[in-house]
């Protein structure tokens, strides 16, 4: 079938579908946006794991930075909070969501906390 209009379809197709089930913005479009865009939300600030090994902070800027045990900045990126939804776009490439469910994120499987709710060892 010469000019086939299959690819074309099936682009319009997949961005509705996007759109429809409210995925997030694109890594390109939010990075179009400024930090001073960015909508506030009652999640900023330092977000760990019960045993602390992983911790993550959200940044009011729209940015993330994620410490795994003595590892500083191990993941980084950005985010956007719809809701109690969060979604993550890493600066390599990689994306993840995570859910906000009665003061705790929900994300990849783990549990987080306000740092404030865990109970440090020394």
């Amino acid at each position: 079938m010469p000019g086939s209009t299959t690819p074309l379809i099936l682009a319009i197709v997949m961005g509705a579908a996007s759109s429809a089930f409210g995925q997030p913005a694109s890594n390109s479009q939010l990075q179009s946006k400024g930090a001073t865009e960015m909508t506030p939300h009652p999640y900023v600030g330092m977000w760990v794991t019960k045993d602390g090994h992983i911790r993550q902070e959200l940044l009011p800027s729209g940015r993330y930075d994620e410490a795994r045990g003595t590892r500083r900045s191990a993941y980084q990126g950005r985010y956007e909070v719809r809701g109690n939804k969060i979604a993550y776009w890493d600066d390599t490439g990689f994306t993840a969501d995570g859910e906000f469910i009665g003061g705790v994120l929900h994300h990849g499987g783990m549990l987080f906390y306000r740092e404030e709710q865990v109970n440090r060892r020394p």
